[in-house]
């Protein structure tokens, strides 16, 4: 079943039992990229490790190394 079937089924669900539907797939997509990053962070803090943007460091030093 895809996700779209399965919205629309819980969506008919809803509305047979009177229930406010659920939100469509991929609405709260852009709150979650940055709570997941946020986590991440908080993981490298307890872990000890430095918190910094891994990939944008690997771009500054890929674009400095000498040719």
């Amino acid at each position: 079943m895809s996700i779209t079937q399965q919205h629309l089924l819980d969506a008919y669900r809803a509305r047979s039992l009177g229930e406010p539907a659920p939100p469509a797939p991929g609405t709260h997509d852009r709150q979650a990229v940055p709570e997941w990053r946020d986590e991440r962070r908080f993981r490298a803090v307890l872990a000890g490790r430095p918190v910094r943007p891994r990939l944008r460091d690997a771009l500054v030093r890929w674009r400095r190394r000498p040719t």
